[in-house]
């Protein structure tokens, strides 16, 4: 038997160091060729590495979270033959063992303590009762009286009793040194009367206590460092604009009727895609892509529109490329694929990255107001509040009208407020005469 070393593959793109997502094996499991060792994520995408060989696990080269770097060791496996681990290195692994695997010598067995004398009558001491002494009669409890802001001083071993029996030192005279509290005035506190505070188990006014380390991995910490750098490096400027939807939900409305069974279901989002497309025409500083460490700004032809999606791991960015190619229902049918893609853990690198503006939308829950962050190297993003339906005058009338606000967020670097304000006004007339839609 041999062993065989399997280091973190170069899996292009230029990528010099990846994280450490999730083991799909552990020590001491089989493992068969081609079969998933880890999932490891890079800035763009999470990827599978299988095994080249078969053999069971004998050491893993890290705890999830951990970066790795190209070519360092990612798995030792136990393999038939010779492997590719150096004799010499196998040799030493080979004496080790047995070492490892010798029995520990137990230590010797205490003596058994000398049974301690049963203690009888009014002295014996009950756990968890109050140490009073038998001599001292009961008294009123004495009431701490400490000036606003002031803490009890105690020691921490009788915080941790206090706390056991229910007791606010807060409210316990303390008879020590610089007015300590001891584990006697305590006693005196529950013997005198003090009642402790004893809440129902599962009730709303229970004390809870404890506490959860969550470490930011995979996803999570990509999503972190992603706001990090857009927040640190891009400063934001954002524009709300309210849109009257009630034409184009009324359209929508007709068209699913029509054309549904045949086409599928359209929801607000893909004419909302067509729209931005129509008024980038005008607006071409808005699709584009802002290179500040050279000073470039790339604007775009096609648009390829970022489409925020949340998922069980955090938020992903697929990419609906040529999103101007697309008329409404093949635009919706991409943006459902590319949604599955993306909470299934499916979606490639190439559909996680290089779009050019993003919409980013909450659905229902979308609030009446977002400051949504730019995704970086962007320059714009487009965020979708939710519809409500409020009184609103047409005509000199009050009449129920479909409201809903767009709030976006620009880079000030690149674009000018009144750049924006134009290109969202052009959006906002699109949507509301929803027609313009589909004339070229």
């Amino acid at each position: 038997m041999g062993q065989y070393t399997i280091k973190m593959p170069d899996i292009g793109e230029g990528i010099a160091e990846v994280e450490l997502v999730e083991w799909r094996v552990k020590p001491g499991d089989p493992v068969a060729e081609d079969q998933i060792l880890a999932d490891v994520m890079t800035d763009k995408a999470t990827v599978e590495i299988p095994s080249p060989v078969a053999g069971t696990v004998l050491e893993l080269g890290g705890q999830p979270g951990a970066l790795l770097a190209v070519g360092a060791e990612l798995i030792r496996l136990e393999v038939e033959g010779a492997g590719n681990v150096a004799a010499k290195a196998a040799q030493r692994a080979s004496v080790a063992a047995p070492v490892a695997a010798a029995p520990a010598v137990e230590p010797a067995a205490a003596e058994p303590a000398a049974a301690a004398p049963a203690t009888t009558g009014p002295a014996a001491v009950v756990p968890g009762a109050p140490r009073v002494p038998a001599q001292r009669p009961p008294v009123a409890a004495p009431v701490a009286m400490r000036a606003p802001g002031e803490k009890p001083v105690a020691s921490p071993a009788v915080r941790q009793r206090a706390w056991e029996l229910g007791i606010e030192l807060q409210f316990v005279h303390g008879s020590g040194p610089a007015g300590r509290i001891t584990h006697e005035d305590l006693d005196i506190y529950l013997v005198a009367g003090g009642q402790p505070r004893t809440p129902v188990a599962g009730s709303g006014y229970a004390q809870r206590h404890g506490e959860e380390s969550v470490p930011l991995i995979g996803l999570r910490r990509k999503i972190a460092q992603k706001m990090q750098e857009a927040k640190r490096r891009i400063p934001h400027f954002s524009y709300v604009e309210e849109v009257d939807v009630t034409d184009i939900e009324a359209l929508r409305a007709q068209l699913n009727e029509r054309y549904g069974p045949a086409r599928g279901k359209l929801t607000l989002l893909p004419l909302l895609a067509r729209a931005l497309v129509l008024a980038l025409r005008d607006f071409p500083q808005m699709n584009a892509r802002f290179d500040d460490d050279a000073g470039v700004v790339t604007r775009y032809q096609p648009v390829h529109l970022g489409v925020a999606t949340q998922t069980d791991g955090g938020l992903l960015v697929p990419v609906l490329r040529h999103a101007e190619a697309l008329d409404p229902w093949a635009c919706a049918r991409e943006i459902a694929r590319l949604a599955e893609a993306g909470r299934s853990g499916k979606a490639g690198r190439e559909e996680l990255s290089g779009s050019t503006i993003t919409i980013s939308s909450l659905g229902p829950l979308g609030g009446i107001v977002t400051t949504p962050v730019i995704n970086h190297p962007e320059v714009a993003i487009v965020g979708v509040n939710r519809i409500v339906e409020r009184p609103a005058l047409r005509g000199g009338a009050v009449v129920a009208r479909k409201l809903m606000n767009l709030s976006s967020s620009f880079d000030h670097r690149v674009v000018d407020g009144m750049d924006a304000a134009q290109f969202i006004q052009a959006v906002r007339a699109l949507l509301e005469s929803p027609a313009l839609l589909f004339v070229e």
